[in-house]
């Protein structure tokens, strides 16, 4: 029974932090903003292109230019 007890003073420091935490965050500003995460699925990512393959890629067209 008194295993009760111990579970119970531990799940409410528990619940304590969670809501803390919580206000923390409203308080904070990070919950202020609903609209954008709803819509930033909708947009395409911008393909980003390492060094290496766009050095190669200039290389290309240079070597194409020559030929021609």
């Amino acid at each position: 029974m008194s295993a009760i007890y111990i579970l119970i003073g531990a799940s409410l420091v528990v619940a304590t932090g969670f809501l803390i935490a919580f206000l923390w965050a409203v308080k904070s500003g990070q919950m202020d903003d609903r609209y954008t995460p709803s819509v930033r699925m909708l947009f395409d990512d911008e393909i980003k292109i390492s060094k290496k393959q766009n050095d190669s890629s200039l290389s290309n067209e240079q070597e194409k230019k020559e030929l021609n």
